[in-house]
């Protein structure tokens, strides 16, 4: 391909990156960038996060986030995921 210098001018992914040198069609079904994503929220672990989230955020000089992780019953759950989906609710 002669015009593949005009895709290394922007910035990619190491998924996209390896699909351009192998070839377009390299990659199979569930590889990627869709491997990494988080599991969705269940409205179940929305709901308790919103109670918790409730139940905490009155409490002075406390890290509101480490309260709902150490109270949240779903393990493997990060700080940075709860915040964002706190942010989004």
């Amino acid at each position: 391909n002669k015009k593949a210098f005009v895709e290394l001018l922007f910035w990619k992914s190491p998924a996209v990156v390896c699909e351009m040198t192998k070839g377009y069609s390299s990659l199979q079904e569930g590889e990627g960038t869709t491997r990494s994503r988080v599991p969705p929220w269940t409205p179940q672990e929305e709901q308790e996060l919103r109670e918790l989230y409730w139940k905490y955020k009155e409490v002075e000089g406390g890290d509101i986030i480490a309260a709902i992780l150490a109270h949240l019953p779903t393990p493997g759950r990060t700080r940075k995921q709860v915040v964002k989906q706190l942010v989004h609710m």
